[in-house]
């Protein structure tokens, strides 16, 4: 069974460890404590955790079928006569987005404005971070 320390579970959830010992505290997250009294998380705990967070309605976003959102902050934009790169920064995940120069400026895109990074692909790549 995969566990996680509360340092992975954090990162994975991309919020503090003192979130995560909070929510832990509050009992909206279950942890068990390892043989050196670390608390762990086990990883399907963790995974139904996640994905409640995920079945919260965000408020201030319009009905959509993309399920992939990412809230961040722009910190680059570059701009040519027609097309437009913005960076996003959502936690530790860097997404660039190609669009119409006329969007950027529609949106009112600046570096520091805040953004949401909506995905809806048919291919997604999943790989996995460990050896096993």
């Amino acid at each position: 069974m995969t566990t996680y320390r509360i340092g992975e579970a954090a990162e994975l959830l991309g919020v503090s460890p003192d979130t995560v010992r909070r929510w832990i505290d509050a009992g909206r997250l279950g942890a068990a404590r390892d043989g050196q009294g670390h608390r762990e998380i086990a990883g399907a705990d963790l995974a139904a955790f996640a994905r409640s967070l995920a079945d919260q309605p965000d408020s201030g976003t319009s009905r959509s079928s993309a399920r992939n959102r990412l809230p961040g902050i722009v910190t680059a934009i570059a701009r040519d006569t027609v097309m437009a790169q913005v960076d996003i920064q959502a936690g530790p995940h860097r997404v660039v987005s190609l669009m119409s120069r006329e969007a950027v400026d529609e949106l009112g895109l600046e570096v520091g404005s805040r953004a949401t990074a909506v995905i809806k692909s048919t291919t997604v790549v999943v790989e996995r971070g460990d050896s096993s």
